[in-house]
């Protein structure tokens, strides 16, 4: 069976693959239908079931593993699915979403290793301490969990994947421009965005859960850096944790991307830029691997709804 990526236009195909989504939606005509993500472990392509009944919908839900025929086709520029027959994996099939999930391209163990030497070069010892102390509390989450649910890194691995690439252009950053804290970044860098063991459901069928619509990641994290100070007996008037939490709560940049302060020390305002620029990437990597040279990828929302061309040279 070939994998999602690997279809051509009006190609049919039949594969197991998993439900990443499938939210129920109204058409015009007052009739209910299902808008799917179908994934495997080379991607994802949408699909509409037009009609759905009422059994339908409470068979084909998220997070399932379905026998899937049907023919890609272009929409709008964008890869879809035309769903011409959709069962449930049966007793013997396979039926682990495991088998479906996209992950990161390194191993865990590898990960965890240059997560360690980077721990190590936080020289600071309130800082160390901190992100060592909520480090090791949610390790498992941490290494497992995506970045997010559609946009950037939503794969399996995704969530430390991302935060090891920004610490990686934070060590570039640092040797090119002297006068930045490398200590204070990395901490920074590594926290940012951990508050997404709580903002996620998971890797399997990611949902926000109502902690993370009602909150979000980075409150989250910024309590989690109040509560390691006070299981580790630090005060939280600190000027080492005031920046601290300074950098991971200014690191969406604007006020009405979510981030209550905007950067006002220099790190602050690098790993912002390094967050932008690694999610930037990872978005149009991940749609230009699914064009041929010469092609334009599909819009991509996170992007502006821009799309990309893949030169020919």
């Amino acid at each position: 069976m070939k994998k999602l990526r690997e279809l051509s236009v009006d190609e049919t195909f039949e594969a197991f693959v998993l439900l990443k989504t499938a939210d129920v939606r109204v058409a015009r005509n007052g009739k209910k239908f299902i808008a799917f993500t179908f994934q495997d472990n080379s991607g994802t392509i949408d699909g509409k079931y037009w009609g759905a009944s009422d059994e339908d919908i409470a068979t084909f839900t998220t997070g399932n593993v379905v026998l899937l025929n049907g023919k890609r086709e272009l929409y709008q520029n964008m890869p879809q699915v035309k769903i011409m027959h959709l069962r449930l994996a049966k007793e013997g099939e396979p039926t682990d979403p495991s088998l479906y999930m996209e992950k990161a391209p390194i191993d865990i163990d590898e990960m965890k290793q240059e997560f360690n030497d980077y721990l190590l070069d936080i020289t600071q010892a309130k800082w160390h301490r901190i992100v060592r102390h909520i480090l090791s509390k949610y390790q498992k989450e941490f290494f497992e969990y995506p970045a997010a649910k559609r946009n950037h890194h939503a794969f399996a691995g995704g969530l430390a994947f991302h935060t090891l690439t920004m610490l990686r252009l934070a060590k570039s950053v640092s040797q090119e421009y002297t006068e930045l804290n490398p200590s204070l970044l990395y901490a920074g860098v590594m926290l940012h965005d951990l508050g997404k063991v709580h903002e996620l459901s998971g890797p399997v069928a990611t949902e926000y859960t109502l902690a993370g619509n009602l909150l979000g990641h980075i409150v989250m994290v910024d309590e989690e850096i109040t509560k390691a100070c006070i299981e580790l007996n630090i005060s939280e008037l600190d000027e080492e944790v005031l920046v601290l939490k300074h950098v991971v709560l200014a690191h969406h940049g604007l006020l009405e991307y979510g981030s209550p302060v905007r950067p006002k020390i220099m790190e602050a305002e690098i790993l912002h830029h390094l967050d932008n620029l690694d999610a930037s990437m990872q978005m149009m990597l991940g749609s230009l691997k699914q064009v041929n040279p010469g092609e334009y990828t599909e819009r991509i929302f996170g992007l502006d709804n821009r799309n990309f061309y893949l030169p020919n040279i």
